[in-house]
């Protein structure tokens, strides 16, 4: 029989305790990620992408518990926004009612800025309900700059799974306090600048802890996400959230750091695999994975969301909000809103500046959260489309300005703060807007499109949300002249349209031409042509790949079914000098 000294089985007991036996004998570990932001209190299945019956939470927990459950390598996040105020109507009659339904499923939440939307004593109810812990470095208590959230004493959450310590943290978009209306703060609390807090953190985790990998979960918007990664070294993977973008998996833009998106509402939910050889992060692969009809739901969770609404659409307060408002004639779609124009955008762009009499409207592809199916629009439907009551803005801006104006959004292609607009034509090509025509005459559309003047002067309308909080146009607006509220909120006006014109219909029209490739190409540089080959590079995804050919990252399931061969059986294992077809 084979003996062991007392050392020897004591080393082989704590290996097994701490889950160190893999890498102690030079194994591999694969820890799997899940993550959700953005829920907004979608509890019901929605119209989305084209279909009906999309999503839902029934079809989320029940993903998770498939998941979680039955594997204790994977570990599920929650990026924050759980709730909405004035819509979803299921968030004003319910509240937070779903946070203990992650009990258990979740290993912790990011603090979104609508968790504050009913104020500091209904978000403390709601915390004492989550067995998890809510993350948010960056807000602090404002008489000593202490953490407000806090695990085990510490601004962050270190999460051990089969000898593998994940360092988890969370950061909170510079936005926040222009978002978040200062009396539904808990008293005594401030947002600080997350990038020094972050820097902190990292090397707190890295030097002290010893983790493995670094992951951030906070609640920022894309552009913050990149600048983030670029000022923070360190960090393995961004779970993306707050810009409702879709986006695969793939490295940010001039950094080492992984990024992945699951768009809005659990829609999707983002699958990463981190796999680890002698504690070492070895690969990232993984993608979005689709809560569509092909996903079971929870039965039970099925059943209560069913009798919920069924008791929301029976209250009189709320019955109003499932009342027939009009009818749409197509899909007034909602696809590409951050690269392109969209059908719902024109219908809204273009009626908004009929009404008020500008030569040019535009507003943030943010403002647009979702398409109208084609058939009867409940008030439910409208408000889940455009959710916010933005009030409109006129100045009078000079051509050159408003060159300005539109180069500014060509330069936020791919992001939220790219504009829908109506009254101007353009080619997006190297960052700017190129061939720009502009109505001759607002009232008289029928005399068509003039090149834009930079000595004349243009009437141009906005939201309030631009002209006068939004961070990258306010500069701009605040250069032009008269300046003046229409007192016109864009739900009152687009509502009162559907009411007494519908059926609606709308159409694209070419106002904006070219692709994201032609838009963001470099001087000198050349955009790879579709039914053409393209070489992979360093840094290269499929997603970024359809991203700029086509001008919709979800493309890179083309690419990938027209390159199998090729790739093999990991769309995300590109390799450098691989020669992939473009169908």
């Amino acid at each position: 029989m084979q003996r062991f000294s007392l050392a020897g089985i004591l080393l082989l007991l704590t290996l097994l305790l701490t889950g160190g036996l893999a890498q102690a004998q030079g194994g591999t570990t694969t820890i799997t990620i899940l993550h959700f932001s953005d829920y907004h209190s979608h509890a019901v299945p929605f119209y989305s992408e084209g279909k009906a019956n999309q999503a839902g939470i029934a079809r989320t927990i029940g993903y998770l518990r498939s998941q979680v459950l039955t594997d204790p390598n994977t570990v599920a996040f929650s990026g924050g926004d759980t709730m909405n105020v004035g819509q979803p109507s299921w968030s004003d009659k319910y509240l937070c009612t779903e946070w203990d339904w992650f009990n258990g499923l979740i290993e912790a939440m990011a603090l979104g800025n609508h968790e504050f939307d009913y104020g500091p004593g209904l978000f403390q109810q709601c915390q004492a309900k989550a067995a998890y812990p809510l993350l948010s470095a960056n807000f602090v208590k404002a008489s000593t700059n202490e953490p407000y959230f806090q695990v085990n004493g510490k601004p962050y959450l270190i999460v051990e799974r089969g000898g593998v310590r994940l360092g988890v943290f969370a950061i909170a978009g510079a936005s926040y306090p222009s978002l978040i209306r200062a009396t539904n703060l808990p008293a005594d609390t401030k947002f600080i600048d997350g990038v020094p807090v972050a820097k902190e953190i990292v090397r707190r985790l890295r030097e002290e802890e010893k983790v493995n990998a670094v992951i951030e979960i906070g609640h920022r918007d894309y552009e913050e996400d990149v600048e983030l990664a670029k000022a923070v070294p360190g960090i393995d993977l961004i779970l993306g959230t707050h810009s409702h973008r879709k986006e695969e998996l793939g490295r940010l833009p001039g950094t080492n750091t992984w990024f992945i998106s699951p768009f809005q509402y659990l829609t999707y939910l983002s699958r990463v695999q981190l796999t680890f050889n002698n504690g070492r992060l070895m690969s990232v692969t993984g993608g979005l994975v689709k809560m569509d009809e092909s996903i079971p739901e929870a039965p039970d969770v099925k059943a209560g969301v069913e009798a919920r609404q069924k008791a929301l659409m029976a209250d009189p307060f709320f019955a109003p909000k499932f009342q027939k408002i009009g009818a749409a004639a197509v899909e007034l779609s909602n696809e590409n809103i951050y690269t392109d124009e969209t059908v719902l955008a024109n219908f809204v762009m273009d009626t908004l500046r009929r009404k008020i009499g500008a030569h040019l409207a535009l507003s943030t592809s943010s403002s647009f959260r979702a398409s109208i199916a084609p058939g009867d629009i409940l008030m439910e439907d409208y408000q889940a489309a455009l959710p916010y009551r933005n009030v409109m803005l006129t100045v009078d801006m000079t051509g050159a300005l408003v060159r300005d104006l539109l180069n500014t959004s060509v330069g936020k292609l791919t992001t939220d703060n790219f504009s829908q607009v109506s009254g101007a034509r353009y080619t997006m090509r190297n960052g700017k807007a190129e061939n720009i025509q502009i109505l001759k005459d607002p009232t008289d559309e029928a005399k068509g499109y003039e090149a834009l003047d930079d000595a004349k002067t243009y009437k141009v309308t906005t939201t309030d949300f631009q002209a006068n909080v939004n961070a990258t146009y306010k500069p701009l607006f605040d250069k032009a002249a008269n300046k003046t509220s229409t007192n016109l909120v864009v739900n009152d006006v687009i509502i009162d349209t559907i009411k007494t014109s519908s059926p609606i219909s709308a159409r694209l029209d070419g106002r904006m031409k070219g692709s994201v490739a032609a838009a963001t190409t470099t001087s000198g540089g050349s955009a790879t042509a579709t039914g053409g080959t393209h070489t992979v590079q360093a840094g290269d995804t499929l997603s970024g790949i359809a991203a700029r050919v086509y001008g919709n990252a979800t493309r890179w399931r083309d690419i990938y079914d027209a390159n199998r061969g090729v790739i093999g059986a990991d769309p995300n294992l590109i390799q450098v000098g691989q020669v992939l077809k473009l169908p």
